[in-house]
């Protein structure tokens, strides 16, 4: 099939899919009839000679080769996959050889294998083992603070920052865990089998994965039982960054020449392979006293991965620290992710205001509209330094309001081509750790000259609207402005506001405001919003949006040590509510102005359609369910969603877990230039359900932002058009999906670091939890305390038996316990989706690893109502 508007060569978009030819005609790495055939006296070569560049885009071009993201699964990492480009079931990549030394992350391009060599998918598998395990990315239009597919102010499976890679990490050379030398002479795939009790299921064989077999004959099966297969034959780009955080550890034969040569590293995150590194890159005592650096974090960077050898060639970069210690493991995720979190050169310092304290020249008095006199405020978390955006609202004779969003004018402070606009752009946003920010922006910027403190003159770029007190736009100018915030509110302060309309809220409990304005004219201000942003928000989800709310994890932390002391799942209120939606509103007004503008260089944001396959697997699953979910659209779904449960305990756990699956079809929100795309179709963005739409409210942490602000000044004439082709801004927005999608990742790694730690030091910790899947030997559930994703396993439990069956995708596991009572009689637990379960986490031995162990149910009342509950239910809805 031809599409022209889908093709892909090597500069296109990520995320744009890449044309489907007919089958490849490649033959897999251990094919006898493999090119790379050993001759006598050189090494054999394991992986396959890379395609030129030119074979590649030629085949792109012709539908022969397809190019994807690579996603390895974390838990069983000879597993990979990369997305199909008409949206149906992922195409699978076994094993190491066939990855051909690509990482996690990076954009490759593969060869569809013969159909004979294609996954067969054994009918009662689970519709995980096919989909891959999708690291969460961030789209903060479609799930608030994170989706389980891909903020601070406020991603696929379920959060791997929580669900660590469950693998034994032996001393075993060949791969990882116990893999039995699988690359040796005329290997055909990596074979992977674990041991490790509680972790894959037992007695897995070695040669294959369980949903994997060899059918005699193929052409019987039908083409929903197979999952097309493919190679990397290149990759088109190194998106992982090659540094990997992890241990050191002696080879294990000490007579060999290697052991006098190398160790061997052994990175934390299983989908990066082992590496040898010089021994001169060790510390001096590292032969001698190896078990003094067994606890010690270290980075390792890969420089060389040749063909002919199954372990890649790295160097030392750093020691780390113990590791478990929080700054330790903090600089191995940033590290590993690429976030330079290195302190700004004096290059980029000298481009800041010299003179000190900073004043706003004159002159721009006269280029600004000037509403310093008006009531502005800002709205953030109460630990807040980066205060990007600041509302204004003032009643009009005509009933109708003037309702202003003020941004921070970065672009005034960032100067095109500079040093520091070099070092923005190549950071691209902020990452937000649980303990603290690595910024974008020198501080001076983030928190004192760009950042609208209150009571302070401050340039900033404003969307203004006269609206109706129903949220319909009567009028709307954009323009830069210089504003002077009259108080700065948390999120609780202006919640304090929203839930006291009559009477104003005690002085003593705000912050100070300004005097040239009184309390009740903010608390008005914010109650006024708050209305609007009711209609506005109204009408949006009635207009077709989507929103899947996930639970989201806040910590406090001892001030002194940094230790978690606890942790609560972060609540979604009015006041979040009132600020998201006009910062929707302004940058969908901005997106249409400047598309308008420049309909070939507007850098907007879009938001694909669910993956197609996904999507009907999870439609068929809710039929088998009884749940009568509408996946037609998004506006059908959010409506579905809103109506299906009720509000009692079990109906919001049930929801929460149908929040979560449907979370995982969804694709990532990606930046993109719009003279890149032909088809004003993709423009759209799906969750939002709105045809145009972009970001400019938070440019101090997005360099996206930034960009925008530059279109909208020259838009408005402040300044010319910079020379800039749509392949070019395409490459920058191509970076920033890259560097939020890390940032994003790295948010969850820290998230779950800390969550670990709190387990370690104040555990074990009990929760009631949802099950959100069932396997044959384990299932994972949703702990409702704290939001977190966990696997349990049968292997761990004191059971007498445990029965796994499947009635087309619904799955069941009857689990016996073993009696603690030699007289009692076995208790029996049925474990389903949508179970209610007590789960008690706790810390085991290894640094950051906890396990989940199901409570057993009381022996009077083994959770059997609680499946009468979910039938009843269901008749409800009937």
């Amino acid at each position: 099939m031809s599409h022209p508007d889908y093709r892909l060569n090597l500069a296109t978009p990520r995320g744009v899919s890449s044309v489907v030819g007919p089958y490849g005609v490649g033959v897999s790495p251990g094919d006898k009839k493999s090119k790379n055939k050993s001759t006598r006296g050189k090494k054999k070569s394991i992986f396959e000679t890379y395609m030129s560049k030119e074979d590649v885009s030629e085949g792109l071009k012709r539908g022969m080769l397809i190019q994807g993201v690579l996603r390895i699964n974390p838990k069983k990492f000879h597993e990979a996959f990369i997305p199909s480009p008409d949206g149906d079931r992922d195409i699978f990549i076994d094993g190491v050889v066939a990855r051909n030394r690509a990482l996690n992350g990076d954009l490759v391009a593969v060869r569809l294998l013969p159909e004979e060599q294609w996954k067969v998918i054994k009918p009662e598998s689970g519709d995980k083992e096919t989909e891959g395990a999708y690291e969460p990315e961030s789209a903060e239009e479609l799930c608030g603070s994170h989706v389980l597919q891909p903020s601070p102010k406020g991603c696929c499976d379920s959060p791997d920052v929580i669900i660590e890679a469950q693998f034994d990490d032996s001393d075993s050379e060949d791969g990882h865990g116990s893999t039995q030398n699988a690359l040796l002479d005329g290997v055909k795939k990596l074979a992977v089998c674990v041991h490790e009790k509680g972790k894959e299921e037992a007695g897995a064989p070695a040669t294959q994965d369980k949903s994997t077999s060899v059918a005699p004959d193929r052409r019987a099966l039908p083409e929903k039982l197979l999952q097309r297969s493919a190679k990397v034959v290149y990759i088109v780009e190194k998106k992982h960054s090659r540094a990997a955080a992890g241990f050191l550890k002696l080879l294990a034969d000490k007579n060999s020449e290697l052991f006098r040569k190398y160790a061997l590293f052994s990175p934390s995150d299983h989908r990066v392979p082992r590496i040898y590194v010089p021994l001169k890159d060790c510390p001096q005592d590292f032969v001698t006293q190896p078990q003094d650096y067994a606890n010690t974090l270290f980075i390792c960077r890969i420089v060389d991965w040749k063909e002919d050898s199954s372990f890649a060639l790295g160097q030392l970069a750093k020691s780390l620290g113990q590791a478990g210690e929080i700054e330790p493991e903090t600089e191995g995720i940033l590290t590993e992710y690429g976030v330079d979190f290195s302190d700004f050169s004096s290059e980029v310092l000298e481009c800041l205001p010299q003179g000190l304290p900073w004043t706003i020249p004159p002159e721009e008095f006269s280029k600004r509209r000037d509403l310093r006199k008006d009531c502005v405020f800002t709205i953030d978390p109460s630990t807040a330094r980066d205060l990007d955006d600041a509302l204004s609202c003032k009643p009009l004779a005509d009933g109708s309001y003037e309702v202003g969003v003020h941004i921070a004018d970065v672009s005034y402070f960032v100067p095109e081509g500079s040093e520091l606009d070099k070092v923005a752009a190549e950071r691209a946003t902020s990452v937000y750790l649980v303990q603290k920010v690595v910024p974008m922006l020198p501080r001076l910027l983030c928190e004192e000259l760009c950042s609208l403190n209150p009571m302070t003159d401050k340039l900033t770029f404003s969307v203004i609207w006269v609206l109706t007190p129903e949220g319909k736009i009567l009028s709307e100018w954009f323009g830069r402005t210089i504003i002077h915030s009259c108080t700065k509110l948390s999120y609780d302060h202006a919640q304090r506001i929203i839930e006291s309309p009559t009477r104003t809220v005690p002085e003593t409990t705000l912050p100070p405001i300004s005097p040239e304005h009184t309390i009740e004219e903010v608390h008005q201000a914010i109650l006024t919003l708050h209305r609007i942003a009711q209609e506005l928000r109204k009408q949006r989800f009635l207009d077709g949006a989507l929103r899947l709310d996930q639970l989201k994890l806040a910590f406090t932390l001892d001030h002194k040590t940094g230790l978690p002391q606890g942790c609560h799942i972060y609540e979604y209120r009015d006041s979040n509510k009132l600020v998201e939606e006009f910062m929707l509103l302004a940058n969908m007004a901005v997106a249409h102005k400047i598309h308008r503008a420049f309909p070939k260089q507007a850098l907007l944001r879009r938001h694909p359609p669910p993956q197609t396959k996904m999507l009907s697997d999870l439609e068929e699953f809710c039929d088998q369910m009884g749940l009568p979910v509408d996946f037609s659209s998004a506006g059908a779904l959010n409506k579905s969603l809103t109506k299906l449960f009720g509000d009692d305990k079990y109906s919001l756990a049930r929801k929460e877990v149908l929040t979560n699956m449907c979370s995982r079809p969804m694709q990532m929100a990606l930046y993109f230039c719009s003279g890149v795309l032909e088809d004003r179709e993709q423009f759209q963005h799906y969750a939002l359900n709105v045809p145009l739409y972009t970001h400019f409210t938070s440019p101090i942490r997005r360099f996206a932002d930034i960009i925008v602000h530059r279109l909208l000044a020259t838009a408005l004439g402040y300044r010319e058009l910079p020379d800039m082709e749509p392949s070019v801004l395409q490459k920058q927005a191509d970076h920033c999906n890259d560097r939020r999608m890390a940032s994003s990742r790295v948010q969850e790694l820290s998230t779950g670091l800390f969550f670990a730690i709190m387990v370690k030091e104040s555990g074990p910790l009990e929760s009631e939890a949802v099950v959100l899947g069932v396997l044959s030997q384990a299932f994972d559930v949703l702990l409702l305390r704290y939001g977190v994703q966990k696997r349990v396993y049968c292997n761990a439990l004191p059971l007498r038996s445990h029965h796994f069956q499947k009635a087309g995708k619904k799955p069941k596991l009857t689990l016996v316990w073993e009696p603690e009572d030699v007289e009692q009689e076995p208790v029996q637990q049925v474990i389903t989706i949508f179970s209610l379960v007590e789960v008690v986490l706790q810390a085991e031995a290894t640094a950051l690893k906890y396990s989940a162990i199901l409570r057993q149910p009381d022996p009077e009342g083994p959770l059997g109502p609680q499946e009468a509950a979910c039938d009843k239910d269901r008749e409800q809805q009937d």
